[in-house]
């Protein structure tokens, strides 16, 4: 497998034209991305990080440039050998509507390809846009258990208001989830029973 830091990503411009740089991220871009993602954490949309967080969870993300500046960022964190997640989404608010949000969920897609998962979902307050990009909302109880680790120190543990979506990348095995169409699979690794409520 090559190198994951050479995303197949073809040339990608802001409408004013202005070309972005897609790429992973490094220790050097640990501050920026505190900036950008504690900006979402303040309004209560994201889960603020730490630099120990970020530091051990670097290599999860891809990030968007223009010029010297961030315009995004996201991350793949593996759960299984076959199922990620999508997180960490953020945008800069001055590049809001811009397809940044577009392009890194591609780029973070195509890693997955690289790993070869089956499938990636994500939490999300913007499922349409999820959609646009082929994921299904899915029931939060049928992703694995890892996944609550960081939503147990949520303040909306108890009412979350996020939508589960998911994709396929391979068709569904015993290790994929199964999406809320009604065809049953076997899930391999442990499932919550009970929903929190919405």
């Amino acid at each position: 497998m090559r190198n994951v830091l050479e995303l197949d990503i073809p040339d990608q411009f802001l409408e004013s034209g202005v070309p972005l740089t897609v790429r992973k991220a490094s220790m050097q871009d640990i501050h920026p991305l505190l900036e950008l993602i504690n900006g979402y954490a303040a309004k209560g949309v994201m889960l603020p990080r730490t630099e120990f967080e970020m530091s051990e969870t670097i290599r999860d993300f891809t990030l968007v440039f223009s010029g010297e500046t961030l315009y995004g960022c996201g991350a793949l964190h593996f759960y299984s050998p076959t199922v990620g997640e999508v997180r960490s989404l953020a945008v800069h608010p001055d590049a809001k509507s811009q397809g940044i949000g577009r392009v890194l969920v591609q780029a973070l897609e195509e890693e997955a390809r690289q790993f070869h998962l089956h499938s990636i979902f994500a939490f999300t307050y913007v499922d349409q846009f999820f959609s646009k990009l082929g994921f299904t909302e899915v029931e939060r109880g049928e992703l694995p258990l890892k996944v609550w680790k960081d939503c147990l120190r949520c303040p909306k543990f108890q009412s979350c208001d996020e939508i589960a979506v998911l994709k396929y990348l391979a068709p569904p095995t015993a290790e994929a989830v199964r999406p809320r169409t009604g065809q049953p699979l076997n899930v391999t690794f442990p499932v919550l029973k009970q929903n929190p409520k919405r």
